[in-house]
């Protein structure tokens, strides 16, 4: 069983990405174009599940399988699309997670969201109290239902990535 924990943005967040990119690009190479820590875990004072999620852009996904014994090798479950068309997506640490990654080719839409939406949160501090907020209420509120967490947090991230887009249109 998986439970739902969150804690206070860590400060070794940064360099435990900054490890685990390191290891992408010694994996992917050339076909490697960027690597961006995305999620919670990837702005400074948010509170968040304490698990890394890192966004790698590839020049194609075509053959991009052809990487995944390697990613198995350090760690990863090779999970494929999972129900995201466009992406493959490894998983390291069972049911106690440390990485998430969604991997997209250069070009799909969803690279900026994430991006935007983790920019937005980087200059908005009152979004970053609120959201922690809601994050840690939910938790304890379902420390063992990951789906009820991800409900719960619906609609107010909906929201929040609506304001992030405004706000990145008119930088």
């Amino acid at each position: 069983m998986r439970q739902v924990i969150v804690t206070p943005y860590q400060s070794s967040w940064p360099e435990a990405f900054q490890q685990a990119k390191e290891q992408l690009e010694t994996i992917f190479g050339d076909r490697l174009l960027a690597v961006h820590h995305i999620g919670s875990t990837s702005v400074p004072g948010l509170s968040a599940k304490p698990i890394l999620d890192i966004l790698p852009v590839v020049d194609s996904l075509d053959g991009i399988e052809a990487f995944d014994v390697a990613m198995e090798q350090i760690g990863y479950e090779t999970k494929g699309e999972f129900g995201m068309p466009g992406r493959r997506y490894y998983r390291k640490g069972g049911d106690d997670r440390t990485h998430h990654i969604h991997l997209y080719a250069t070009g799909n839409p969803e690279i900026m969201r994430h991006v935007v939406f983790r920019d937005y949160l980087r200059e908005h501090p009152q979004e970053v109290e609120a959201y922690s907020t809601i994050k840690e209420q939910l938790a304890v509120r379902y420390p063992e239902d990951i789906s009820a967490y991800i409900a719960g947090k619906d609609s107010f991230v909906k929201a929040m990535e609506q304001r992030a887009l405004v706000w990145w249109s008119h930088e």
